[in-house]
């Protein structure tokens, strides 16, 4: 059966010589993987970067797991984050959130509808996008079901609570404007991410979080 999907990209692993293996979140399919054979080394450079909504033809099989996408195209083109070393960095960040919290056979379309709307926003962003991690963060965690009030935050956020309590409190465009340095933003990061471990029982460690305090230090 062949079914035409839109996925977003969360991660991808190498199969073989050529081909590879998409982690991907889709409203259909939620959290899965899809195989691609024999794929050229240049349109995976093109297409598969974090946080990619694309398109793809995908074929299941009862045989297998692991369904076969095909003729995979772009979706968006989000030249807004290509040409952004800070909203890439932060797309990094974002997938593999999203790669190591979602667990495979997931589903929630609601979750997926949130991912896309917060990406294409970030896209269209052309300023004041440094604190967009953690408004990201926070929705992450409501549409877990988690739903937090400030007090279920306090133990995790501590000192941090008041800045994030005003932060939460304000329009997005100025929280975007909240005054944080590189090293308060990854620590409130870091902290709302033991808060995603602590109730999904996972551990969520998240290399990329340094690149972004070394990006966004000011």
């Amino acid at each position: 059966m062949m079914n035409n999907s839109e996925f977003i990209l969360l991660h991808t692993t190498k199969y073989g010589e050529n081909s590879i293996i998409l982690h991907t979140l889709s409203r259909e399919y939620g959290r899965k993987g899809f195989f691609i054979k024999s794929m050229p080394r240049r349109s995976a450079t093109s297409l598969f970067f974090p946080l990619s909504i694309l398109e793809a033809d995908i074929f299941e099989t009862n045989k297998s797991r692991l369904f076969t996408a095909r003729n995979v195209a772009s979706r968006y083109s989000l030249t807004g984050i290509r040409n952004s070393i800070g909203k890439s960095a932060i797309t990094m960040f974002v997938s593999e959130v999203l790669y190591r919290v979602i667990k495979d056979g997931m589903q929630d379309a609601a979750l997926y509808d949130m991912c896309v709307r917060n990406i294409l926003l970030l896209d269209a962003m052309e300023s004041d996008f440094s604190n967009f991690h953690l408004y990201f963060l926070l929705e992450f965690i409501i549409s877990l079901g988690f739903s937090p009030e400030l007090h279920d935050l306090e133990p995790f956020l501590d000192e941090r609570l008041p800045l994030v309590a005003d932060f939460i409190g304000k329009p997005f465009s100025e929280a975007m404007l909240v005054p944080m340095t590189g090293e308060v933003r990854n620590d409130i990061a870091e902290r709302l991410l033991k808060y995603i471990e602590y109730h999904t029982e996972s551990s969520v460690k998240v290399n990329s979080l340094k690149v972004l305090r070394e990006l966004f230090a000011v």
